[in-house]
């Protein structure tokens, strides 16, 4: 196990640089994660992430990029529940990119 240190908190993340414990997650966190990565956050990014907490929160599960692509053009609408939209937001990977910043675990069968 690694760690990332975030305004003098040191917080534990694995190998690929997910959370190991979820409950210390807050934004902060997430945006150093993303700008460990070069990401800058924008409104359209902490949307998905917040979306995906609260898919976690109620299924207990990262979604895999097509069951999260479907949930939230459910949600968020068709322009947003496409593949293009997302991966121009997280372009390593929709939903391991997102669930990553949003310290959620690492989807089921993402490499």
């Amino acid at each position: 196990m690694a760690n990332i240190d975030v305004n003098g908190t040191s917080v534990e993340v694995d190998e690929e640089g997910y959370l190991v414990d979820r409950s210390v997650w807050n934004e902060e966190i997430g945006s150093h994660m993303a700008t460990i990565d070069d990401c800058e956050l924008t409104d359209s990014h902490w949307e998905v992430i917040k979306f995906l907490r609260e898919y976690y929160d109620e299924y207990q599960i990262a979604p895999a990029v097509r069951v999260l692509t479907k949930a939230i053009g459910k949600k968020l609408g068709k322009d947003k529940g496409n593949s293009k939209y997302l991966y121009e937001l997280f372009p390593y990977g929709p939903a391991k990119q997102a669930c990553k910043y949003a310290g959620l675990p690492k989807p089921t069968g993402c490499v």
